[in-house]
């Protein structure tokens, strides 16, 4: 007989680099959850913006099935049609050339920064190896990826740190006008910070990181882990700014919930990765391009990019409303349906009461930071679920508000 899976289990097996929820969820099908109890919930934390398009989509399920029954692996020593097909579809439908797959946001970024200094030092010597980021961002967990991110606490005990690598404050045009200089090999910005607060870049500001990277022969990356594969309205955000990068990530969404990344980047830079300069055993995985490529084509229809803004809508219309009653945040923002509720000062570095008082009515959110609340539900979300969900996200303010109000 197996043995009965709980909670605790976790506590017994399981390393404690995290401190997961108190149910365990076992089914899921479009916005709805239900956990070993048959308690129903509603997912507005979307796998922290990965199920793309919800749990079990049929379309999803149909093209994971069918390609299971032809090809899992083969390894990088060969390559295949649906890696090929991905490919092709991403080329086609971004500014990118060439395209490298892996299996997670942090990979992607770490083949970024990797082929950032390798065209730099290729095209302009040893000496041009400096990275600029930004503060309160974030890319990733590898030991390079987490010092290229601007949040200290995630690098503490794991040094010594790499070098090269500055911070600056992010939408400071100046502050980045200051930083830059003739050593920078590449400048990297997420569109949205989400991890740091859900925080959208200002226009002028990726427009002059772009100006002041072809002034220094820099390389412009931009993260799209969390905000691309229609998050925020397109398929990615830079297209809604309308500056392209050189090179850009993704992630998360891009397999709607099968472990998959990508790096895109141009005809020009991708030489630098020849042959033998980079790998990965997974990356291309035959079943992961094959659902990647059905969740692109699937996001790119004009109904569901069109949708991803009226439920923007929806949601700041229910959250507006909620403060309204309770005047517990001092600003909604976001793009599309990445969305960060920042709390007022009352409840500054509390957010995760927001998260836990929402679990109790069985909705599942995301915390940004300490003090922003996050949403990232599927970008099909029926308004039926958006209304539902905000109507326990109400109940679970309530309860916040009475236990620190009276």
């Amino acid at each position: 007989m197996s043995k009965q899976i709980t909670r605790e289990t976790f506590d017994q097996v399981m390393v404690p680099n995290y401190s997961p929820a108190g149910f365990i969820p076992v089914k899921g099908e479009g916005s709805r959850v239900w956990d070993q109890i048959g308690r129903e919930f509603i997912d507005f934390a979307g796998g922290i913006a990965v199920n793309s398009l919800g749990h079990c989509h049929p379309e999803l399920v149909a093209t994971l099935t069918e390609q299971a029954h032809k090809l899992w692996h083969l390894s990088n020593v060969f390559t295949n049609e649906p890696a090929l097909q991905l490919a092709s579809l991403l080329v086609e439908k971004t500014f990118a050339e060439r395209v490298f797959f892996c299996n997670s946001g942090a990979e992607a970024n770490e083949a970024a920064f990797k082929l950032a200094r390798k065209y730099a030092a290729d095209h302009f010597g040893a000496d041009k190896y400096e990275i600029i980021s930004c503060k309160n961002s974030f890319h990733g967990r590898t030991v390079f990826t987490v010092n290229v991110g601007g949040q200290p606490k995630y690098a503490e005990g794991f040094g010594p740190n790499p070098a090269g690598i500055t911070h600056v404050e992010y939408n400071n045009i100046e502050a980045l006008k200051a930083a830059i200089s003739d050593k920078t090999c590449a400048v990297v910005i997420e569109p949205v910070q989400g991890e740091g607060g859900v925080l959208p870049a200002t226009k002028e500001y990726l427009q002059a990181a772009r100006e002041l990277c072809d002034q220094h022969n820099a390389l412009l990356v931009f993260d799209e882990v969390q905000t691309g594969i229609g998050r925020c309205g397109t398929l990615y955000a830079y297209q809604a700014y309308g500056v392209t990068p050189d090179i850009l990530s993704s992630a998360k969404g891009l397999g709607g919930g099968i472990p998959i990344g990508a790096m895109l980047t141009t005809a020009k830079v991708a030489p630098s990765l020849a042959v033998g300069t980079h790998g990965t055993t997974y990356g291309g995985n035959p079943l992961a391009t094959a659902v990647a490529h059905k969740v692109v084509e699937i996001v790119s229809r004009p109904e569901v990019l069109a949708g991803v803004n009226a439920k923007f809508q929806r949601f700041v219309d229910g959250l507006n409303a909620i403060n309204a009653k309770y005047n517990v945040f001092k600003e909604i923002r976001g793009m599309g349906l990445l969305i960060g509720a920042v709390v007022t000062d009352e409840f500054a570095g509390r957010a995760r009461e927001f998260l836990k008082a929402a679990e109790a009515q069985q909705l599942m959110v995301l915390v940004a930071g300490l003090s922003v609340v996050r949403f990232a539900p599927s970008l099909v979300v029926e308004d039926k679920d958006i209304d539902e969900g905000l109507a326990r996200f109400d109940a679970a303010v309530a309860a916040v508000v009475a236990a620190n109000r009276g």
